[in-house]
């Protein structure tokens, strides 16, 4: 299966052996990323946020194509494979690579000019302090981005049957892009710009399983089932609204 698709030129220039090998999570990073700078206006020289960065294949990616400068922090990530991989790329220069918890956050106030999430922020952006604790870390109209696994509708009620025997208790963080709207919006943080999901995401979802995990049989057979009714990838885009002083105690 290949790893390259027409809907995303930049990430077809990378070797998809080196994406195959930066795999960390059950989605195409660069087709994630590829999609979410579309929505984003990113520029050379800015400062940015990858928050759960996995392998760094983000991070690369958006020095690679854009120029700026990434913190690319993870809590699991191997940092040094991950300075590793950046050097090899020849990118040591503009990416900075750190271990750290997205919800304690060594930084200053007012540092970013965007943040980024990759097909991680459901696992912490769900509670309602959280867009409160890390907007302060974003310049007045800085940008912040997620895009990952997400629902095309929210499920009210029992899992739908053909979704039952692949989903786990943990995949209710999972929601679509009006949830995360109203969820980002009802802060007063920030002002939401886009909120939608991936145009025929769910086959993208079984391009990526097919190509690094076909074994995957449970997770491959609920998607086809599903065919995009419920499972697919969203993305949210915002714009903060204005400095505030960060408050860590706020998640104690």
């Amino acid at each position: 299966m290949s790893l390259t698709h027409e809907r995303f030129p930049r990430s077809a220039r990378y070797d998809p052996e080196w994406v195959k090998s930066s795999a960390s999570g059950g989605a195409n990073a660069l087709w994630l990323t590829e999609w979410l700078a579309e929505a984003m206006d990113l520029r050379s020289g800015m400062r940015i946020l990858d928050l759960g960065c996995g392998s760094a294949a983000s991070s690369i990616f958006l020095r690679k194509e854009f120029g700026v400068q990434v913190w690319a922090i993870d809590l699991s990530a191997d940092v040094t494979a991950n300075a590793l991989r950046i050097e090899e790329a020849g990118l040591a220069d503009g990416i900075f690579p750190l271990r750290c918890d997205a919800r304690a956050l060594p930084f200053a106030s007012n540092y970013f000019d965007a943040i980024v999430a990759i097909d991680n922020f459901f696992y912490y952006g769900t509670d309602d302090l959280y867009l409160g604790y890390l907007a302060p870390f974003l310049k007045p109209g800085g940008q912040l981005g997620m895009a990952g696994a997400g629902l095309m509708q929210e499920i009210d009620g029992a899992v739908p049957e053909h979704l039952r025997e692949w989903w786990e208790k943990e995949m209710w963080c999972l929601h679509s892009a009006a949830w995360w709207r109203r969820h980002w919006e009802k802060t007063g943080a920030v002002e939401v710009s886009v909120a939608d999901a991936m145009p025929d995401g769910w086959c993208r979802w079984l391009d990526w399983h097919h190509a690094i995990c076909p074994d995957n049989a449970a997770e491959i057979s609920a998607v086809e089932a599903d065919q995009g009714a419920y499972m697919g990838y969203v993305r949210a885009v915002a714009t903060c609204r204005a400095p505030q002083s960060p408050s860590p105690s706020a998640l104690a």
